[in-house]
């Protein structure tokens, strides 16, 4: 059986170097959506829905039930398959489930993504500056530094594009009119991922509502924050190998 791990935005699969390093498996495969760490292919839709049929057709590839882990654009993408083919799937784990909630709004930083124009300065100015810098902004959001700069060395303009197409495509009531089929992810056993200092998918009670609506257990992490895989791998492995167990 293998674990799949997706990462999101703006972040390559090197987030995931810690978590993995404390799981007792050997069979892990670790998937970077295009332009999130791994190129954009000629004609590919950086949408909501374009990465959805994206991991479908990587999980086909894999030709049985997987173990699906998504974190942020990554995470909202596992629900898109958990809705559609939990046939590719044993089980599956998000962060992200609620920002389907209908009264989900997006947080600051999407909002100006969202915005022509102030999209455009807004990326140039995260992902701009040299490695050093780049790096500095990722460490002030709580990532151990080492981790930091291999994430820094995935950003650019490419990357910036990406982030533009994903969020205009997101744009709201568009998770609201998707989060009406959460039910149908009830299919497989889901683990919904609730850092309790994660403030950008989402209140508590949204994430647990949402979680509930997908037939998902809650994973409650204490005091950690968005990328909470980084924050403590131990807590977070302990909770994902309770839940496979």
């Amino acid at each position: 059986m293998t674990a799949v791990f997706v990462n999101g935005n703006p972040e390559s699969a090197v987030v995931w170097d810690l978590l993995c390093a404390e799981l007792d498996r050997t069979d892990v495969v670790r998937l970077s959506p295009p332009g999130f760490g791994a190129p954009v292919p000629d004609g590919f839709a950086c949408t909501l829905s374009g990465y959805r049929d994206w991991l479908v057709a990587e999980l086909e590839k894999i030709g049985e039930p997987v173990d699906l882990v998504g974190h942020d654009v990554g995470g909202s993408t596992v629900i898109g398959v958990a809705m559609t083919r939990p046939d590719l799937l044993r089980t599956w784990v998000s962060d992200s489930v609620g920002v389907f909630d209908p009264d989900y709004v997006w947080h600051d930083l999407a909002q100006q993504w969202q915005t022509p124009g102030e999209g455009e300065r807004s990326v140039a100015e995260l992902l701009g500056g040299t490695l050093d810098q780049r790096t500095e902004r990722m460490v002030a959001r709580g990532i151990d530094r080492a981790i930091a700069a291999q994430l820094a060395a995935a950003q650019g303009p490419e990357m910036g594009k990406a982030i533009l197409s994903f969020y205009r495509s997101a744009v709201q009531p568009a998770l609201a009119r998707l989060g009406q089929d959460l039910p149908a992810a009830a299919a497989r056993p889901g683990l919904a991922v609730i850092g309790t200092e994660d403030r950008l998918v989402g209140s508590e009670e949204m994430r647990r509502r949402s979680a509930a609506r997908a037939g998902a257990q809650p994973a409650i992490l204490e005091g950690l924050g968005h990328w909470w895989m980084v924050q403590d791998p131990v807590a977070s492995a302990r909770a994902l190998l309770s839940f496979w167990g």
